[in-house]
């Protein structure tokens, strides 16, 4: 029996959201006069919410406005680093920590599922302790250099749970011979927490929250 204990990240096991923080970072650090753009993140994202772009879209906007289109991955490294540290200091809930701590001594494989883009999230996920890791990927993973440009599928919703089957086939495990726990905050993993053994709601949004009374899910509240 193959044990495996999924976690989506943002809001999840840290206490807020880290791809925008991330942009801001790396901004600051590279090309300082890109914060001037900032300025209009608010407005790409009043497109999303009218439903005028799609969310992948959103993403790949914000991105090349604080970074770029293509960047160097030789010169994003010491900045993904940096912000993978800070993330590490002052983002992560301790409550988090500790359950992640717990699945690893149970003999849990554990594994980060998140939208957020495996470019910063690996280096998080070793700092964590992740065994493997599901995330939105950029197009031409195998390039020296970082392209605006999401290939596939936005990890995210239906896409998380596609994503984690294709992870799972790659890997040799049959669904049928393993038991899962998943963990979120957010009503748009019901895909993976429905598909789970253990579906653990953790410092839920409303809809979330409901959702998990509903299937009578555990709430974890996680400091």
């Amino acid at each position: 029996m193959d044990r495996i204990a999924i976690y989506d990240m943002d809001r999840t096991i840290t206490i807020s959201g880290t791809y925008t923080p991330f942009l801001l970072h790396v901004s600051a650090q590279m090309a300082p006069w890109r914060l001037i753009l900032a300025f209009f993140i608010p407005f790409v994202m009043l497109a999303y919410v009218l439903r005028l772009i799609p969310r992948a879209r959103l993403k790949e906007i914000n991105q090349a406005l604080m970074i770029g289109h293509n960047v160097r991955r030789t010169k994003l490294q010491p900045h993904i680093e940096s912000y993978a540290d800070k993330v590490m200091a002052k983002n992560v809930r301790k409550g988090a920590l500790d359950r992640i701590a717990q699945d690893r001594a149970e003999g849990y494989r554990l594994v980060l599922a998140t939208a957020s883009y495996r470019l910063y999230v690996e280096a998080i996920a070793a700092r964590l302790g992740f065994d493997a890791v599901i995330a939105t990927d950029h197009l031409n993973q195998d390039l020296d250099y970082v392209r605006a440009k999401i290939a596939g599928e936005n990890c995210y919703d239906i896409a998380k749970l596609r994503m984690i089957e294709a992870w799972m086939a790659s890997e040799g495990i049959a669904r049928t011979n393993s038991h899962i726990r998943a963990y979120s905050d957010h009503v748009s993993d019901a895909p993976m927490l429905e598909f789970s053994d253990e579906a653990y709601a953790v410092k839920p949004h409303p809809p979330l929250a409901k959702l998990a009374l509903e299937r009578g899910w555990p709430r974890l509240d996680w400091a």
